[in-house]
């Protein structure tokens, strides 16, 4: 028979095991409560935009790829009786990861976008689309920037269900970009072949890092750029209207399009906001987690020096909106063709000193056998 020590000495035991598998119990629950909270930090943090530590610039890490499950859409078939698409998105993710991968090819964006026809067209192939946005890309010398951008911009839309066109202005010569001149250009082309009832003018060198981000218009003309990188991801001034807009073809005509006379970097942006508010219309913005774009780094270019003219101009806006804009812009067409990805459109947009023909004078060229459509 065990003696009154020994009877201690068990007693001691077994509360030492119970202690044992009770801190053992706490621990387990307490890294599964820690876990859980970090889980919901994480997912807070991909809702919001947020970044991770330690990344230049804030660069998106945290977001999903940009293709994830548009390659199921390829087997889809259309038929007569197609429903419209419903008004959000089923396919939308949120966040999206951007990176800028070495050695790209256009052959391998147009790989990765088999649903999308010769001239940069596209229409969901399982409902009838809601709307129908033009995107007008303003350039220059930018081949490298202008493959990135498809890459993201392409299955971007593709995820918003649009039906949609991509159309590059491409400025012939090396005289010095008008960018505001050549989205004139661009509204006035594309309307050409399609009453299109949204039109985004999109600079190259952004990328759009939220799909929730809709490429569609709104009562008033839109700036979809609010957050970018550059800038911390927060909108420089209340009046910033640069980077990336919406405009439907009404707005644009309200306000008479955009300046012609803006050589150089900078001012036209500040300009439009100005039409926009001279033309009656306010400014609308989506907010600032899902506004967000990354840009490409990159120096100015040869012939984008900065506008010396730009502060003189803008004090003048309010006398030249209406006789300066869309009624006058004035440029050659020099070629439009219809590559896979985006229908490309040459133009010879002049100089300050007015329009002069470039030498020796190309000759325009339509071919009727690349034009878009299924």
């Amino acid at each position: 028979m065990p003696t009154l020590t020994s009877k201690w000495r068990y007693l001691i035991m077994l509360l030492g095991v119970q202690l044992i598998v009770m801190a053992l119990l706490s621990r387990e629950t307490y890294q599964k409560r820690v876990t859980y909270f970090f889980r919901i930090f994480r997912k807070l943090d991909v809702l919001s935009g947020v970044s991770g530590s330690g990344t230049a610039h804030g660069s998106n890490h945290t977001g999903a790829d940009v293709y994830a499950n548009l390659s199921q859409l390829a087997l889809l078939s259309r038929s007569e009786d197609m429903r419209y698409c419903p008004n959000t998105s089923p396919l939308l993710s949120g966040p999206i990861h951007v990176s800028f991968p070495s050695g790209l090819t256009l052959a391998q964006v147009e790989r990765k976008n088999p649903l999308v026809v010769r001239g940069g067209r596209y229409r969901p192939p399982d409902c009838e689309a809601r709307h129908r946005t033009a995107i007008i890309i303003p350039h220059r010398n930018r081949e490298k920037h202008l493959k990135f951008l498809l890459y993201y911009l392409h299955p971007f839309l593709q995820r918003q269900q649009l039906s949609y066109g991509i159309y590059v202005i491409h400025q012939a010569g090396n005289y010095t970009f008008n960018r505001a001149k050549l989205m004139n250009i661009g509204f006035r082309e594309a309307m050409r072949e399609m009453d299109w009832d949204c039109l985004f003018f999109h600079d190259v060198d952004l990328i759009p890092e939220d799909d929730r981000n809709t490429y569609t218009c709104d009562k008033n003309p839109k700036h979809a750029a609010i957050a970018m990188d550059k800038f911390g991801y927060k909108l420089p001034y209340k009046a910033y209207f640069g980077g990336v807009s919406a405009l439907s073809p009404l707005h644009y005509l309200k306000m008479n399009g955009f300046p012609n006379n803006y050589w150089g970097w900078g001012g036209e942006d500040d300009d439009i906001g100005i039409r926009v508010s001279l033309a009656g219309m306010s400014i609308s913005r989506p907010s600032l987690r899902i506004g967000r774009y990354k840009m490409i780094k990159h120096k100015l270019d040869e012939g984008n020096e900065v506008n010396p003219k730009r502060f003189s101009l803008l004090a003048k806006t309010q006398q030249t909106w209406k006789s300066d804009g869309m009624h006058s812009v004035e440029y050659e067409l020099l070629s439009r063709e219809y590559l896979p990805l985006y229908t490309n459109i040459t133009v010879n947009i002049g100089t300050e000193r007015g329009l002069r023909p470039l030498t020796p004078k190309p000759k325009a060229k339509e071919r009727a056998e690349n034009r878009p459509g299924r």
